[in-house]
């Protein structure tokens, strides 16, 4: 997808405030950030979400709840709770479409579902 926002952020042509990068997976600042901590977590591969894993993307997709884990203490956020969350579909709010989760914390974010 050379077209994909996402994609030419993992490929370096679109800069980003990048916190954590390995072979397969990025994560960087949300630029429009809801909380104190907005990280977004990427497969660096092009998927455009959950429903269209493939084996590569969803092996770096399985390792994400660990790595947010991790990012959550690093950010100071982990004892107060944070939110791991990935909109999939137009009707879910997903706007771009390369598989992404948002880690977000650092205030008290509320109830989503009971």
């Amino acid at each position: 997808m050379s077209e994909c926002l996402f994609c030419k952020i993992a490929r370096k042509e679109i800069p980003a405030a990048v916190v954590y990068e390995d072979d397969t997976l990025l994560v960087f600042k949300d630029i429009f950030p809801q909380a104190p901590v907005h990280l977004l977590i990427i497969p660096k591969a092009h998927c455009a979400g959950l429903a269209d894993l493939t084996p590569e993307t969803a092996a770096a997709a399985a390792r994400i709840p660990a790595l947010a884990a991790q990012l959550a203490q690093e950010q100071g956020v982990a004892e107060g709770g944070w939110r791991l969350i990935s909109n999939c579909g137009p009707d879910a709010g997903q706007v771009v479409f390369h598989l992404h989760f948002h880690l977000v914390g650092g205030k008290p974010l509320g109830r989503v579902c009971r």
